[in-house]
């Protein structure tokens, strides 16, 4: 049980560091020249769905490639 909290924790950081680390990275685009006028509101919900899709996406990249590195031990043990 106790491995599965640690790998419940491990799983909630990483989402948030690749959460935080995408939030920064998107800020280098400009997305106002995109925006409607007065769709202010539709445009900042849209800029966040981004960054959890992108997050996401790469986040759960990284913990499968650390969960298919640590089973190569298995391979050979």
């Amino acid at each position: 049980m106790v491995q599965i909290g640690q790998q419940a924790l491990l799983h909630i950081i990483v989402h948030l560091i690749f959460l935080v680390i995408v939030w920064w990275a998107m800020q280098a685009f400009n997305f106002d020249a995109w925006i409607r006028k007065g769709k202010v509101v539709q445009a900042r919900v849209l800029y966040i769905l981004f960054v959890i899709s992108i997050a996401s996406l790469v986040s759960d990249f990284f913990l499968k490639y650390l969960q298919f590195s640590t089973n190569l031990s298995q391979l050979f043990g």
